[in-house]
């Protein structure tokens, strides 16, 4: 056995369970994680570009009354993923909006853990996903709540769109809470494109496939809601999905 197979992680690992593993030996060993730490008061704010695979790992401390907002764009390659990490303090506040796009022979995945580590802190976290061929999108994103952190209002919503009923979308939004006084909520939920809004467009006389990417552009144009670079990372996705389909 290699000293590569001995390290690699495998799927019965929880953070890796939907991973292509044999994608992942070919980006072996991983990039170092950046640690960013947001001083009290501060803000920060980053749009996260992978179009061409890779794995890119982000962990952030927000002090007190802090803010950051991330917003990815996570498509192409054989295995694309992006690990978030982020411990909030008192009053802080955290937003991710992320958009993932793949087709056969791509796995996209973003995996995050926000551990609320103090009172009255704020997460949204926001993920829109579309899968065609035999494409593969996972969200899991866990939501730690820990002991005295009151007030903690934490919500995460996940929906994914699939084109084909040979693609695949999985997601876990987890809660994990150790306070009483706390509002948190997860939504999920995995569709197709509505047949009657197809219908509606292409009796406007739009192509099928002109129709469909706009309506796709439209379900993921909520991820890049109030990014600094929000018409850029727009036009990128709907670039992609109209080379897609």
């Amino acid at each position: 056995m290699s000293a590569v197979a001995e390290i690699l992680p495998t799927r019965a690992e929880e953070d890796w369970r939907y991973a292509d593993v044999k994608a992942l030996a070919d980006l072996w060993p991983l990039p170092e994680r950046e640690t960013i730490t947001v001083p009290a008061g501060g803000s920060f704010a980053r749009s996260i570009v992978q179009t061409a695979g890779g794995v890119t790992r982000l962990s952030l401390v927000l002090e007190a009354k802090a803010s950051a907002a991330l917003h990815v764009l996570n498509a192409g390659g054989p295995y694309a993923r992006v690990e978030i990490d982020v411990v909030l303090h008192e009053g802080a506040d955290f937003t991710l909006g992320g958009a993932q796009l793949a087709q056969t022979g791509q796995t996209v995945e973003i995996v995050t853990k926000v551990t609320h580590a103090h009172p009255d802190a704020v997460s949204r976290q926001l993920v829109r996903s579309v899968a065609g061929g035999q494409g593969v999108v996972t969200y899991l994103g866990k939501v730690k709540v820990e002991p005295g952190a009151d007030g903690t209002d934490g919500e995460q919503s996940v929906r994914a769109m699939l084109l084909d009923r040979t693609a695949t979308a999985n997601a876990k939004p987890e809660l994990e809470i150790y306070a009483d006084d706390v509002k948190c909520a997860h939504g999920c939920a995995v569709g197709e494109l509505d047949a009657n809004g197809l219908f509606y467009l292409a009796a406007r006389g739009l192509p099928p496939a002109q129709a469909k990417a706009l309506m796709l552009s439209a379900f993921i144009a909520e991820a890049f809601d109030g990014a600094e670079e929000g018409d850029h990372l727009q036009s990128l996705a709907q670039k992609l999905l109209e080379e897609a389909l």
